[in-house]
């Protein structure tokens, strides 16, 4: 049967199919190889949903030594007809990528996720906010090329409504140009907006163990899928309820990708989505006197007379400037151009301080 057929396109249709893909797919059509998304990936094969039900598929055909470009939750792929083990030839070029470094001291990318069109960043009420961390999320969201949305779960544990205004300013100046919700899966209140966005596409949750990502899916899919666990008292925090990347069509429209909670969230080549994460900053610096400013201590800085004047709060330059460093310091392992203008720049520096010491000195005498 041709992929681009009636039967296939709407078979595949509440999983993302459309025309686009079925253009990319042409090919491997041609070969008589089915498309097919995969909704999960473990120990080197994968579930592939197709038109004609889900398959098990191996992915050691297109597993590449690159780890950014092995199978991973969300792609789409050209699995064999038949065979035993079966095996994806392919998938399909991705329009946004999930990425984040590993822990490892090898300086690599691990991609959580792929063709999302909404990252849904879960932060829960019941912790105090950790801006800092929802910044960090939100530069990796909007690197992948998806539209970020934060949702702040477990809403019915501040019931004042005064109090739970002031968390939502607090989240929206960390988060410009990124929606913030507020939803209680408990009761249902806030969960027709994130219906209303989920449904336009696929959505990627993610969020810290504890956050409320299971029982936030299942209010989506209105059903326990997810398996849910108390959380602890003390700090908020719970067990990972979820170990594998699980994509889940929703009943209203548009699919879900369900992640493990994440502990560590690295930067792994991240320069714009910091710069998206931290816009009035970029902005401001656009008008500081020198174009190189490090915005340290150099005369004519827009970014420190904003802080001065209370328009700019310090831990938003604080938290830009460590995620900066993060990421150039990510970059430059894999870079040996930028490594070496990096030690170029910290001697540029170092001999500016050195001068600016001696001259004190001279004035001290």
């Amino acid at each position: 049967m041709n992929s681009t057929s009636t039967p296939v396109s709407s078979a595949l249709a509440p999983y993302g199919w459309d025309d686009a893909w079925a253009d990319e797919f042409a090919p491997y059509d041609a070969e008589g190889l089915l498309p097919g998304r995969v909704i999960r990936v473990d120990r080197g094969q994968c579930d592939v949903v197709t038109a004609g039900g889900t398959l098990r598929a191996d992915t050691a055909f297109v597993t590449p030594h690159d780890p950014l470009r092995v199978v991973c939750t969300g792609d789409w792929v050209a699995v064999e007809p038949g065979g035993n083990p079966r095996y994806v030839r392919a998938y399909l070029p991705r329009r946004t990528a999930f990425v984040r470094s590993t822990s490892s001291k090898r300086s690599e990318g691990q991609i959580l996720a792929a063709n999302v069109d909404h990252a849904v960043v879960a932060v829960s009420l019941a912790a105090e906010l950790d801006l800092a961390r929802i910044e960090r999320f939100l530069a990796l969201a909007w690197e992948s090329g998806a539209q970020p949305v934060v949702v702040l779960t477990k809403a019915d544990l501040v019931p004042d409504a005064v109090t739970r205004a002031h968390l939502v300013q607090d989240v929206e100046i960390s988060a410009p140009g990124v929606p913030v919700l507020t939803v209680s899966a408990r009761d249902g209140d806030g969960l027709d907006v994130l219906t209303a966005i989920t449904a336009g596409g696929t959505s990627v949750l993610l969020g810290q163990s504890g956050a409320g990502k299971s029982t936030l899916a299942n209010a989506l899919l209105g059903e326990d899928v997810m398996d849910v666990q108390a959380i602890r008292d003390v700090d908020g925090k719970g067990r990972h309820t979820t170990t594998t990347r699980n994509l889940l069509a929703l009943p209203g429209g548009g699919v879900l990708i369900d992640t493990p909670g994440l502990r560590g969230v690295g930067l792994w080549d991240a320069s714009t989505g910091v710069g998206q994460v931290f816009a009035e900053i970029e902005e401001l610096a656009e008008r500081c006197r020198f174009q190189d400013c490090a915005h340290e201590s150099e005369p004519g800085c827009a970014v420190l007379d904003a802080i001065e004047t209370g328009d700019l709060p310090q831990r938003r330059l604080e938290s830009y400037r460590k995620l900066l460093r993060e990421n150039q310091y990510v970059v430059a392992k894999t870079d040996a151009r930028l490594r070496a203008e990096i030690r170029k720049d910290w001697k540029r520096k170092g001999a500016i301080g050195r001068a600016a010491m001696e001259a004190k000195r001279g004035r001290l005498r």
